[in-house]
Formats: C-alpha cells, sequence, structure tokens
C-alpha cells in the first residue's frame, strides 16, 4: 500500500505528483506491495516470516504497509528492511534506495539532546528541561533495544528439556514392571515427544509451569525411550534429546526336565496298550507320538490285510502337581518308535524317545458298542465266557468288552452294525448290518468268519 498524505514540516511545499525513478533497478511499484508479493509468491505468512527473521510482526506489517512511522526509526528501519528483503530474495540495497524515495520527507530518529554546559557553580541539582527530555529519551531508546534484544534471545534460544525421573539415563526396575512414570520440566505448554523403537510416538504438552509427566510401558529387557520438546510458540526443539534406558529383569528361560519310566527301550508288550509313565519338571504339557517301525520279529500275523498300520493321534499329557503323568498308547504288531516330549510355557522342549515291539500271541479281541445297545454271547476257546454267561449280556451304547483266548473267541450279537471289533490291536469296525442278529469267530492267522452258532 503507498501512503499518502504525510505529515510536512511547516513551510514545505504541497503534495506533487511523483517522479518516477528510470534509473537500472528502481521497481515501478510501492515497496510495500512488492514486500507482500514477494512474500506471499513464497506462501508464507507473517507469522513464519517473525519466526524465522527474529522480526517483530507488527514490524514487518509496518513495511509492508509502507507505514514506516510505526517503526522504531530510520536505522531500525534501514536493518529491518535489508533483513527483510534479503529474506524475501529482493535486492537489500534496491529496496533501501526505494524506500529512501518513498519515505516521508521526515522519519522519527532517536535524539538525545545534550544539556548546555553550566557557566557557573550551582548549588545542588537543577533539573532543566533539557536534562528532563534528555533522560526520557535515553530511557525510551534504552527500552527498545532492551526489547529488541530479548525477542531476539527468545527466538533463537532452543527450549529447556530436564528429565527428573527416572534420576539417571539407565535405569534398571524391579522384575514385573511393566510401566514406568517419566517426569520432568521444559517451557510452559511444551509439546514433548517419547518415542520407543517399535511402538506409536507418546506425545504429551507440558502444564503452565513447563512440568509434564507421562506413564510408558515396559516389556522384559532393555527399553529405549527418547525424549524430545518443542516450543510451540517459536518453533524451535530442544538442541539435546534425552535418550533413556529402562531395564526389566528377568530369569532365564530353563528347558523342562523329563523322566520315562515306562516302558522301557526296547520292551516287548502283548495284548495290550503300551503304559507311558514318567516325571517332568517345568514343563505343562507332556506329548505322546508313536511312529511306525516295522513288522516284529516273529509271532503270529494280524487279520489286518494293510502293509503299514496307521500311526494313533498323538496324546497330550497334563504332568499332576508333583510332575508325574502316565497314559495308555494302544498300538498294534509291528516294531515301534514312542516320542514322549515335554514342553514349557516358554516354547522350550525336551525329548525322549522308546523303541518297544508290539507281538500279539493267540486272540485278542475288544468289543465296542456304538449306536446302539447289543446282547452279546461270547465263547472262549470254544467255552462259553463267564463275562456274558449261557444267557448272554445286553450291553449298553458306549460300553466296551475285552476278550482273551488262546486259539479262538467267538461272537454272537443282536445287534451286529452297533457291534465293532479290535482284533490283535487292529480295527475291523463292524461286520454286519444294524438290527440284524449275527455270530463271528476270530481265529488268526484266518480271517473273521460267519457261523450259525446261537
Amino acid at each position: 500500500m503507498r501512503t499518502r498524505n504525510h505529515a510536512r514540516p511547516a513551510g514545505t511545499e504541497p503534495d506533487r505528483e511523483p517522479i518516477v525513478d528510470r534509473r537500472p533497478g528502481a521497481g515501478t511499484d510501492p515497496l510495500g506491495e512488492r514486500l507482500v508479493a514477494a512474500r506471499e509468491a513464497k506462501g508464507i505468512d507473517l507469522l513464519r516470516a517473525e519466526r524465522e527473521t527474529k522480526i517483530r510482526r507488527a514490524y514487518l506489517a509496518a513495511l509492508e504497509r509502507g507505514d514506516y512511522a510505526s517503526l522504531p526509526g530510520g536505522v531500525y528501519v534501514r536493518g529491518f528492511l535489508r533483513n527483510y528483503a534479503q529474506y524475501l530474495g529482493l535486492d537489500p540495497d534496491e529496496a533501501v534506495a526505494q524506500w529512501h524515495r518513498e519515505a516521508p520527507a521526515y522519519v522519527p530518529e532517536p535524539v538525545i539532546v545534550v544539556p548546555r554546559p553550566l557557566v557557573a557553580a550551582r548549588k545542588g541539582l537543577v533539573l532543566s528541561s533539557g536534562i528532563v527530555v534528555a533522560a526520557v529519551v535515553t530511557v525510551v531508546v534504552l527500552a527498545i533495544l532492551a526489547y529488541i534484544g530479548f525477542q531476539l534471545v527468545r527466538f533463537s534460544e532452543p527450549p529447556p528439556l530436564n528429565v527428573l525421573q527416572p534420576p539417571t539415563v539407565v535405569t534398571e526396575v524391579a522384575e514385573g514392571a511393566s510401566s514406568y512414570a517419566l517426569r520432568g520440566t521444559t517451557v510452559a505448554g511444551g509439546l514433548i515427544t517419547i518415542e520407543a523403537p517399535g511402538r506409536d510416538p507418546l506425545n504429551i504438552t507440558a502444564a503452565g509451569d513447563g512440568a509434564w509427566l507421562a506413564t510408558v510401558e515396559l516389556r522384559r529387557g532393555k527399553n529405549q525411550f527418547d525424549v524430545s520438546a518443542v516450543d510451540p510458540k517459536t518453533g524451535k526443539a530442544a538442541e539435546h534429546p534425552v535418550r533413556l534406558v529402562i531395564t526389566v529383569p528377568f530369569s532365564p528361560v530353563v528347558a523342562p526336565t523329563l523322566a520315562v519310566d515306562s516302558p522301557a527301550d526296547g520292551a516287548t508288550f502283548q495284548n495290550g496298550a503300551i503304559p507311558v509313565t514318567g516325571h517332568a519338571t517345568d514343563a505343562t504339557t507332556v506329548n505322546v507320538a508313536a511312529a511306525y517301525a516295522g513288522p516284529a520279529p516273529g509271532g503270529l500275523p494280524t487279520a489286518s490285510a494293510a502293509p503299514t498300520p496307521a500311526s494313533p493321534a498323538p496324546i497330550d499329557v497334563t504332568p499332576a502337581a508333583d510332575g508325574s503323568f502316565t497314559t495308555n498308547v494302544d498300538l498294534t504288531a509291528g516294531r515301534w518308535t514312542l516320542t514322549i516330549a515335554a514342553k514349557s510355557s516358554e516354547g522350550k522342549t525336551t525329548t525322549l524317545t522308546r523303541n518297544v515291539t508290539v507281538v500279539y500271541r493267540g486272540v485278542n479281541l475288544v468289543v465296542e458298542i456304538k449306536g446302539g445297545r447289543a446282547w452279546l454271547k461270547v465263547w472262549v476257546d470254544g467255552a462259553v465266557s463267564k463275562t456274558t454267561g449261557s444267557g448272554g449280556l445286553v450291553v449298553n451304547d458306549g460300553q466296551t468288552l475285552t476278550f482273551s483266548g488262546t486259539t479262538s473267541v467267538e461272537v454272537r450279537t443282536g445287534n451286529a452294525g452297533a457291534t465293532s471289533f479290535t482284533l490283535n490291536g487292529t480295527s475291523l469296525g463292524s461286520l454286519g448290518k444294524g438290527g440284524s442278529p449275527e455270530t463271528w469267530l476270530f481265529q488268526p492267522p484266518n480271517p473273521p468268519k460267519r457261523t450259525n452258532r446261537t
């Protein structure tokens, strides 16, 4: 904007049409408009220009309005104008020259009026008007210089940052601690940022007295925190961020211990489940898995035609309070490798293996009732079993009976579809239709045979 109708000293000529300066470098637009255009071209507002040039926003606005009377004096106008023009990318010398051309005839300058020398000694101190004026002017100038100096220091110094808790940058807390309260001071309303690797930054605002408090999460081991501060008024960050290391100690993870009492390695079993017993410490689970290793040497073959028996599903056992555990693994005839693994809650595992051989001799028949009730009558080696008696026995759904003989076991069932058989460790399933009575003779190594015995 172009400043008009400036006050002129008495006796000066009235305003005339401005003379356009045709010298190289002289601008045709008013200086204030050139400053505004240059700042807007850089996308900068007065607040940012104030922070980066350290010149008060009111002075920058006065330069852009051409209101030089609002500035402290010509010396300051030249200094402010040179710095501001250079900041906006303009020629400082050309800007000062244009100011001289556009400025009013009188720009107030700080003036110190020196009192006249005394011609004679006087009693006491006599204050003349000149001394009073000089003192007032001196005080005003000093006040202006002090204010400008304060603003320059304020905008040039970074905010302070102090961490009061923890008292040292490397701290160890109690084992099991899950959080910690960080405490410190900075400028009033300062923005505190706390960063930790692998976590989201934590931002808090200091109170009016600059005090701040933040609770951070702790994990076992070393926890690193980087604390920084920013003054929201100046946008400056603390010169030296603070790095804190808080350690949460923890006991080393110990692998569980495992002892297997049964089976012994290389043991041979006949006609029954394999008992697995032992002790484990620092273990939450004991897993037992079996893998087929080949046919058993000698012994009678089973009725199964499958060349490789299927491995049973692994079994998980929870140890008792004293660490003991026990379970049974049903295996068919052959050589087997048992893998017993004790696992801790931290994922540590201790494993032992046992090689066993299962050799069925004679007849071992397991009869299981599934899907309904069934009447049973059983003959072992040709004689009626004491379990069912001569009149037979009604067996409920879900019940299991086991019969062992030297040469044969014969079963009469009133519900063939609900009666399942397992011969010498090999599952045969049901051998008839539901609701129909049937009699089956089991005499290894021959396959099961239907008979007419009643």
